[in-house]
């Protein structure tokens, strides 16, 4: 993947960083026949949720489910081995796919009368029951429901158990913080599937405060896991906006917000680094609360932002005159019009030709948004693999006037824009591979191609998930390709992925996985 030495046939590897390539007369202290394996980059991931993945592996899993009845005999299976106050907990449910979200009241029956937590696929929305919207305050009216929230009700006004977005958080009291040895474990069990699947570099979007974050010292629990050695790829982590706080700084420095000592992105070594601030701009398509110019298609509804406007400018341009690289989420196309016209206005304030904005998901977009993009040098951070599993529900969603402009990819490419690979695990499945592949193919599960001139060839892919993976990180001079001087990431695969035909990619095998020339997956005699 370097651009100025395309192939080569062997490599080698001194102190942790690519030596050389193809160089005559060299020999190594241990030496690795691949056996006619492809040696590509490590892969990175430049959007997952690491610490929510790895809780979500000791969680009921609820994902692949088509009915409400195999939800409730899944909680009523894992509620048999708890104590009477002890928490159901599950992950991975799509309304879309069983007909609709649980009732509380069937929980209620389901869990014995055990408090249970199921978090939507999405991320986006909580299911509970009557005994935590009992302790939430909810039943008698007490809660405050934060802004850019909704605890939904029936006909009848009552509360179904479903809580959206921001109403999330009235959870979060029951819950959070987690420790950070129980956090520490889920990441070292999360880091166990990524080498498996030749990842090196993952991006936690979403750390230290809001719904998506598992407690204030989260940074601690990452650390606990490098010390421990459990943490087998790097890692850069995206504080959350609700993290950062006033700086008393002096006013010359335009320190306005952020973490203690002035702490900002850049900040860490090649193992554990601090990314751009992340900010909630919107919801989610799967679960409607996306923010569009246009309603839904199979809702009388435009979706919603997550918080006032006038305060989601506010921390933006805070955080990036502060020194921080910003990372948006931004789903539906409204929102990306008010991203976009904030992050304009930041680099007109304070001018930093290298800040690299970047707009998590933009999931729906038209070609003058990605004109604007260009000109700001805003980063689109979609999700390929969101077309294979959700793509027939977000179809449905926005309707077929519109699903051209979903999840691009080839449209931001002819701008001239970088598309990084990422997932957002848990949300989808995070193997590299299946998200190439659903880059090359863009099928839906049910065998509709969405948007067929957005897709890209497999090389194209792979520099997706590796050079520009590394761009947007802000590492570009480190890793990403096999370049001498550059840490030695790389995987080992059974097949030559831009050369076998398309639906074979993410079937391909991830033989051997190695983070600064040291295997962290494979067989032990590598």
């Amino acid at each position: 993947m370097d651009d100025q030495r395309p192939s080569a046939h062997t490599l080698a590897v001194h102190h942790g960083r690519v030596f050389a390539l193809d160089e005559a007369g060299l020999h190594g202290r241990v030496e690795l026949d691949a056996q006619g394996a492809t040696v590509v980059p490590g892969f990175g991931d430049a959007h997952n949720h690491m610490a929510w993945f790895g809780q979500s592996l000791s969680s009921v899993d609820l994902s692949g489910l088509d009915q409400l009845s195999e939800l409730y005999d899944r909680i009523a299976e894992r509620a048999q081995t708890l104590p009477a106050n002890g928490f159901v907990m599950g992950a991975g449910y799509d309304d879309t796919a069983i007909g609709g979200h649980p009732h509380r009241g069937a929980l209620d029956k389901a869990a014995g009368g055990r408090p249970v937590v199921l978090r939507h696929r999405s991320g986006h929305v909580t299911t509970v029951n009557s005994p935590v919207l009992e302790r939430l305050g909810v039943l008698d009216g007490s809660a405050e429901v934060p802004t850019g929230g909704v605890v939904v009700r029936d006909e009848h006004g009552d509360p179904t158990g479903t809580l959206e977005e921001q109403a999330q958080n009235l959870v979060n009291p029951l819950l959070v913080p987690y420790p950070t040895g129980e956090l520490a474990e889920a990441i070292g069990r999360a880091s166990a599937v990524y080498a498996a699947e030749g990842l090196t570099h993952v991006t936690e979007c979403g750390i230290g405060g809001g719904w998506v974050g598992r407690t204030p010292v989260e940074l601690a629990a990452y650390q606990r896991a490098r010390d421990a050695g459990t943490l087998t790829v790097r890692v850069q982590l995206m504080p959350v906006a609700d993290a950062l706080h006033p700086l008393a700084a002096h006013p010359e420095d335009n320190l306005n917000r952020g973490l203690d000592l002035g702490l900002c992105t850049g900040f860490g070594d090649d193992r554990v680094r601090l990314g751009p601030m992340k900010i909630f701009m919107d919801g989610s398509l799967v679960a409607r609360t996306a923010a569009m110019l246009a309603p839904f298609c199979d809702r009388h509804s435009h979706g919603y932002l997550q918080d006032d406007p006038e305060l989601l400018r506010t921390q933006i341009l805070d955080a990036h005159a502060s020194g921080w690289r910003v990372a948006a989420h931004a789903i539906g196309d409204a929102a990306i019009d008010l991203a976009l016209d904030i992050f304009a206005e930041a680099q007109r304030r304070h001018p930093r030709p290298d800040a690299r904005p970047r707009i998590e998901h933009a999931a729906v977009t038209n070609p003058a948004q990605i004109a604007r993009m260009a000109e700001l040098g805003v980063t689109p951070v979609p999700q390929a693999r969101f077309l294979y599993e959700l793509g027939d529900t977000m179809a449905a969603a926005i309707g077929p006037d519109r699903v051209a402009g979903l999840y691009r990819h080839g449209s931001f490419l002819r701008a001239g824009l970088r598309v990084p690979g990422s997932s957002d695990r848990p949300v989808a499945t995070g193997a590299p591979l299946l998200g190439m592949q659903s880059m090359v193919q863009r099928l839906t599960s049910g065998g509709a191609v969405l948007g067929p001139d957005e897709r890209v060839d497999a090389l194209t892919a792979l520099r997706a998930y590796t050079v520009d993976a590394a761009w947007i990180a802000g590492e570009e001079h480190t890793r990403g390709s096999l370049t001498p001087g550059k840490l030695a990431d790389f995987v080992l695969l059974g097949d030559d992925i831009t050369t076998i035909p398309a639906d074979r990619i993410g079937t391909t095998e991830v033989v051997a996985t190695f983070v600064g020339g040291t295997r962290v997956h494979g067989p032990r005699e590598w």
